[in-house]
């Protein structure tokens, strides 16, 4: 996260892109009203999108003329007489499962809201009754890798807050037990989930750059009634470069890895997407080349040591150093702990 860019750069076309900040900007009027009827008069929008009152005329008379909405104005701001429910969607029983499951895996993450609730117990309605067991057990069903504090883990109010642009208050714990929170003003971008936890990408502007923070270390999110503006082209993927995992701060410039797997291992890496520069080559004797043009971070040297023996790093030589470094110092570490264990402990009998 430390490279001296802006992610922000306008595309070559600028047309395109304002025409997208204003579908974006509709889409989040509507929202805005809808959770708060009454309090968003024409003068509140336009300072909160940075526009002319002009301009949000313009686009209230496309919510309300040209997507139809009952779109009402009080003495005190806009409301909607009534919003439209959505039609009745068919699914097979594939692709209802595979919602429910998606579903599902958002609850045992943190995701958890009475619109969730509602829309999984719709799915699990329209199965056959032979599947009301399983789902059932479905909903039982905790992951050993879930902690019991993730139903309380802020994750709908930061989405709230994302999707209404505006700034958040968070009161954050760093690394360590004994780390004190700090509180920071942040621009929330986007949440990702990131292996057994979920990361908030946002701006901070106590540290004037955009940072990544683990949801699970917030203490506390409030949401400030002080709104900010994403360019329409903000692409995340130019922020994460071309780093392995999240650690963008710590990759330096993208090389080009080549690792040879044996077969069995080789077989397990090359079934999953790890990144989008990866390609496979199967070789004759079974084993398998696998290659990156990847920005290598700490995460890249841990995933590499899970394998041991199984894979050896052919380029860069760097990494082939650092990862025989690792594997030095683990089989010291444990060889001076088993020694240790030998000389405590007690006579055998």
């Amino acid at each position: 996260m430390e490279e001296d860019w802006n992610p922000f750069v306008p595309e070559e076309d600028e047309g395109r892109a304002e025409e997208t900040k204003r579908t974006a900007r509709i889409l989040d009027i509507i929202q805005n009203i809808a959770i708060a009827p009454g309090r968003w008069s024409r003068k509140a929008l336009a300072e909160r999108y940075e526009v002319s009152e002009r301009q949000i005329q313009r686009d209230l008379e496309v919510i309300r003329h040209g997507l139809k909405l009952d779109l009402r104005r009080t003495a005190t701001g806009y409301r909607f007489g009534s919003l439209p429910r959505l039609p009745t969607v068919s699914y097979s029983v594939t692709e209802a499962l595979a919602l429910l499951l998606a579903a599902q895996a958002g609850r045992h993450f943190g995701v958890d809201s009475e619109e969730l609730a509602s829309a999984v117990g719709r799915l699990e309605s329209v199965f056959p009754e032979e599947f009301r067991p399983l789902l059932r057990m479905l909903a039982l069903w905790q992951p050993p890798f879930v902690r019991a504090r993730a139903a309380s883990q802020p994750l709908l109010a930061i989405n709230r807050a994302i999707g209404r642009r505006r700034k958040l208050r968070i009161w954050y714990r760093a690394p360590g037990a004994a780390s004190v929170p700090t509180e920071r003003v942040v621009q929330p971008c986007s949440l990702l989930p990131y292996g057994r936890a979920w990361y908030l990408l946002a701006y901070c502007e106590l540290r004037q750059d955009f940072r990544l923070f683990k949801v699970d270390r917030m203490e506390k999110v409030e949401e400030l009634d002080e709104g900010f503006s994403v360019p329409a082209d903000f692409n995340l993927e130019r922020v994460a470069g071309s780093a392995w995992g999240l650690m963008w701060g710590a990759a330096g410039p993208a090389k080009k890895v080549e690792l040879l797997f044996d077969a069995e291992a080789g077989h397990w890496a090359a079934e999953d997407a790890w990144h989008r520069s990866q390609k496979v080559y199967r070789q004759p004797d079974g084993s398998y080349l696998i290659t990156f043009e990847v920005g290598i971070t700490p995460e890249f040297v841990r995933w590499l040591l899970f394998f041991g023996d199984r894979v050896r790093v052919l380029a860069p030589e760097e990494l082939r150093q650092k990862v025989a470094e690792e594997h030095k110092r683990a089989w010291e570490a444990n060889s001076r702990a088993a020694s240790g264990a030998m000389a405590g402990a007690p006579p055998v009998s």
